[in-house]
């Protein structure tokens, strides 16, 4: 493994950050929220179109620039430090992965050239907004309780008038769901005795959709309720024997390392602000800077930063350790956040200031994608360390249990 970043991977960030200094300043971010769509889509359309920002992953054979996860993971490391409202997460880190996965020829040829050139923004909806469990990061999403499940509850799939589908059912606390183009909604199929779950497409002018958008903490990353009520869907792929779960699991792989640095950006930029602010402030004739237990919490929370950072760039190396990588970007977030509100004082604690934006952007996303005890208890579990017998880590001995 080679840690050093590419000149390609350093040329992202650059351009990112010079590009989201210029258009997606606190004011900016404020402003955009407040939206109909909840992000700014004159800036959207320029990410997409001269940057190529939600193809960066995808291959060239879809209109994609055909990197990787690691450059995705740096675009969204400098999309977290401006908490950067866009479609990108629920697009390009959820929704662009399943596609590929799963659609049929004809799906993709389709739908991911449209989503590479930003034309087509997409939403994962699953039942109960229970996306942790749904994409197997705090726990096995093999038995599919996370849908739902019988004759009530979840979203409930059966097949319709030649090859569709219809969907009835809702769910909530789904990313963009509002303003997405389309969605795809994982649903129960094939009634009590053998239900499995499958994954359907919906256009976003359906018949029978109805889209709410929801009052959420964190601004910045807008949610909605989706009502279904006979909804004509497209099956996503061509085998209803597909492994849904499993395809879920490896994609909540790649986006956890992808939140993992959009959350390491964020806690980044709101420890630069703290320091800045620090420096400046005076107190007692001097900077608060100056004195030695600022300068001991300021040290700390930058070793938090850091180690966060290889984390989630050690997982864009190995997205198996994503789960791992977003409980220390969501602790570090948390952390940092708190901290900048502190050090901030009397001011820290205003509407006005934009210490509360981050600290919203770390509570809301643990509530979405976490806790971090449930990741770190998954990590450990799938790792074995708590297994009766396991060896323990450095290998001289074995875990009691």
């Amino acid at each position: 493994m080679d840690a050093a970043f590419t000149a390609e991977q350093d040329e992202i960030r650059r351009t990112l950050r010079e590009l989201l200094t210029k258009r997606s300043g606190p004011d900016e971010v404020k402003a955009a929220v407040r939206t109909a769509a909840g992000y700014d889509r004159e800036l959207w359309a320029q990410l997409s179109e001269q940057l190529g920002l939600p193809g960066l992953a995808l291959p060239d054979a879809y209109g994609g620039v055909g990197c990787g996860l690691a450059e995705l993971a740096v675009a969204c490391e400098e999309t977290g430090r401006a908490l950067l409202p866009s479609p990108l997460l629920a697009t390009a880190g959820l929704a662009a992965p399943l596609i590929t996965a799963l659609g049929t020829p004809a799906q993709r040829d389709e739908l991911l050239p449209r989503i590479a050139n930003g034309a087509l923004t997409c939403a994962l909806a699953v039942p109960g907004g229970s996306l942790a469990p749904a994409l197997a990061l705090s726990g096995d999403n093999a038995s599919g309780e996370w849908a739902g499940g019988g004759r009530a509850g979840g979203v409930q799939a059966k097949p319709g008038d030649a090859g569709t589908w219809l969907l009835y059912g809702e769910a909530g606390q789904v990313l963009d769901g509002h303003s997405a183009g389309l969605l795809l909604v994982a649903a129960h199929t094939g009634g009590f005795a053998r239900s499995r779950t499958l994954l359907f497409l919906v256009r976003g002018d359906a018949a029978g959709l109805s889209r709410t958008r929801q009052t959420a903490l964190d601004e910045t990353r807008p949610q909605a309720r989706i009502e279904l009520r006979d909804c004509v869907a497209e099956l996503l792929g061509a085998d209803e024997a597909a492994d849904v779960p499993g395809v879920l699991a490896a994609a909540g792989a790649g986006v956890a390392t992808l939140l993992a640095a959009e959350a390491v950006g964020a806690a980044s930029c709101a420890l630069d602000r703290t320091v800045e602010y620090v420096r400046g402030r005076e107190q007692f004739g001097r900077a608060i800077g100056s004195f030695q237990a600022v300068k001991h919490r300021l040290a700390d929370l930058y070793v938090r930063v850091q180690a966060a950072r290889s984390a989630a760039y050690y997982a864009a190396w190995d997205p198996a350790e994503g789960g791992l990588a977003l409980a220390q970007g969501l602790e570090a977030l948390r952390v940092v956040a708190g901290e900048a509100v502190q050090l901030h004082g009397g001011i820290g604690f205003t509407w006005e200031h934009e210490a509360h934006l981050y600290f919203k952007r770390a509570a809301a996303d643990e509530l979405l994608f976490g806790p971090v005890h449930a990741l770190r208890a998954h990590a450990a579990e799938r790792a074995g360390l708590f297994a009766v017998g396991a060896t323990s880590p450095s290998g001289d001995g074995v875990v009691a249990v």
